[in-house]
């Protein structure tokens, strides 16, 4: 592969399922996937100098977006009162600043809708509400129709372009996916 530039130009975002009249391409302000960021624990051993840090797993994901204006079909998929996580699906249009082609991105996530946070309204300014994501326990991003990361946390599942990182750990536990 040679080298180049992959870009985000554009995106979309599907809160609860691909119904075309839920697709937030008119409201959508911005989006971030989840950080992908190892937790680390510190580690002094007693017959060591210099102390090292080992990687004990993966922090929560949490994915945000925000929409302008208001949308009432989200305020129900709010706390505790709405009961069954969802399905955000968000794509996103790629370009390969080398060749010039266009790639599609695709990030699936199951989650509950934790955080709505509006802002200050201010006349003549646009108002809109910023989302957060919790308890998410389903995460897929893909990259020009193939997975790159794929997890689910009730199956055990953790694969990297499509190869199972903890099929040994999970066969010993005889759980998982």
């Amino acid at each position: 592969m040679s080298s180049t530039i992959y870009m985000m130009e554009a995106a979309n975002l599907f809160c609860g399922d691909h119904d075309p009249s839920l697709s937030k391409h008119l409201t959508l302000a911005e989006l971030k996937l989840p950080d992908l960021q190892a937790i680390y624990a510190d580690h002094h051993p007693g017959g060591a100098r210099v102390a090292i840090e080992l990687e004990v797993g993966i922090q929560k994901l949490e994915p945000t977006f925000k929409l302008n204006g208001f949308d009432p079909d989200l305020l129900t998929q709010f706390g505790l009162g709405a009961r069954a996580k969802n399905v955000y699906t968000a794509y996103g249009v790629i370009v390969d600043k080398r060749l010039g082609t266009k790639i599609e991105a695709k990030a699936i996530i199951e989650a509950r809708l934790g955080k709505i946070a509006p802002d200050a309204f201010q006349r003549g300014e646009l108002m809109g509400h910023e989302y957060a994501l919790n308890e998410v326990t389903h995460y897929e991003l893909w990259f020009g129709g193939a997975p790159k990361i794929e997890w689910d946390f009730f199956t055990s599942v953790w694969r990297i372009d499509g190869v199972d990182q903890d099929a040994d750990t999970n066969s010993i536990l005889r759980v998982g996916g």
